[in-house]
């Protein structure tokens, strides 16, 4: 009797960036995992398979987008003003094959109980999903009570965010926020995840001090600390760098194109010794773009796409002149390492059938996620519920 896996597909003759460059090769998933990597795999001894010939068109990781408004953002000029719940498609047709959650200004009308529930309705729509619990305030809104009872026990949460260095943050204090930080590390001791803390950056010329301050007075790991937006003004940019050549991790936002755009960023970062070991991007997708005057007015508001994300890519790519195998990097293997996914951000035997087939202009032509394609000449063909 023939056995057959579910999803058996062998992709043949693909420029494979794992996101090294492992030049043209074979690979076989089955059952949304790869299971196979070669130059040259025979499908003759494999009943019921699919052979699908990629004639070398690129084949990278599928993008890991770990600072995503899943049920929007936004407020701060109004109920009006609530950035709507992101597509499954919007997310698929940008590459992103894993999300990470979170909540931005407004922790009130927007609940962490309802980001759960939209972390699971993505995972059941095909990708993965995970969220931080709190948003920009502290005490951190939570699920549980705590956050480290969230982090410990809730599979879907693997950190804590809020906002430091902004006008919009309460104000924490370097005990509260030292705090905070040591209930995401031992969450994430006692659930086996990453208990990150993530934080978002304003344009305050406080910068990264209230960060120093945790390194000084308590013992958090400087790699569990990731301070966000880093790209959005020039003197928190130079600090980010510095942060990030002792450890630390530093999260540059696709979307932000003043005063420093990602590639730019990165760029910059690399020329001043920053590794790409410890530089990441993230679209803040679905947030709002709000625009301030030097008096706190808001006088603007936008809402972030995900189309940055493959255009920070290509503009370090073809601009910056960065071979494609360390470009990818900051999008998918250093992202799944600070997070701890080890099955994700690389083809390997082992990890998930999450990857994007990309034409040689580095356009995105397929995006398969956990083994099944999502989408289909640079479309979505897979919707979510109600699209």
């Amino acid at each position: 009797m023939e056995i057959t896996l579910p999803g058996l597909r062998l992709f043949k003759q693909a420029h494979l960036y794992a996101p090294d460059d492992r030049g043209v090769q074979d690979f076989l998933i089955a059952a949304g995992k790869i299971v196979a990597i070669a130059p040259e795999i025979d499908a003759s001894g494999l009943p019921g398979c699919e052979v699908i010939n990629l004639q070398q068109a690129i084949v990278c990781p599928g993008f890991i987008d770990q600072h995503v408004h899943l049920i929007g953002g936004g407020g701060e000029a109004g109920p009006h003003t609530r950035t709507p719940e992101v597509r499954l498609s919007k997310l698929v047709e940008a590459g992103i094959t894993s999300v990470v959650g979170l909540l931005g200004t407004d922790g009130i009308t927007r609940h962490p109980e309802s980001l759960l529930a939209k972390t699971r309705a993505l995972e059941n729509e095909g990708i993965s999903a995970w969220m931080l619990t709190g948003a920009y305030s502290l005490p951190s809104p939570t699920i549980t009570g705590s956050v480290d009872r969230d982090v410990a026990l809730i599979d879907k949460v693997i950190g804590v965010k809020c906002a430091i260095s902004d006008h919009r943050s309460s104000a924490p204090g370097n005990e509260q926020l030292a705090n905070m930080a040591a209930l995401a590390r031992v969450g994430g001791l006692l659930g086996e995840k990453a208990g990150i803390s993530v934080f978002h950056m304003g344009n305050s010329p406080r910068g990264l001090a209230p960060l120093e301050a945790i390194l000084q007075h308590a013992d958090v790991p400087i790699s569990k600390l990731l301070p966000t937006h880093v790209n959005r003004a020039e003197p928190l940019f130079a600090q980010a760098k510095a942060f990030a050549r002792r450890g630390g991790y530093i999260d540059i936002t696709s979307s932000i194109e003043t005063p420093i755009d990602a590639a730019t960023a990165i760029a910059s970062a690399l020329r001043d010794g920053v590794p790409l070991a410890r530089m990441t991007v993230s679209s803040d997708g679905n947030g709002s773009q709000p625009v301030f005057d030097s008096e706190g007015k808001l006088t603007g508001i936008g809402v972030a796409g995900f189309e940055s994300l493959l255009s920070t890519l290509q503009q370090l790519v073809h601009r910056h002149q960065l071979p494609l195998e360390q470009a990818l990097r900051p999008f998918t293997q250093t992202v799944a390492e600070f997070l701890g996914f080890a099955h994700k951000g690389q083809l390997a035997e082992g990890c998930d059938a999450d990857f994007i087939i990309l034409t040689a202009g580095l356009h995105i032509d397929e995006v398969w996620a956990k083994g099944k394609m999502l989408v289909r000449n640079g479309y979505a063909c897979v919707k979510g519920t109600f699209e």
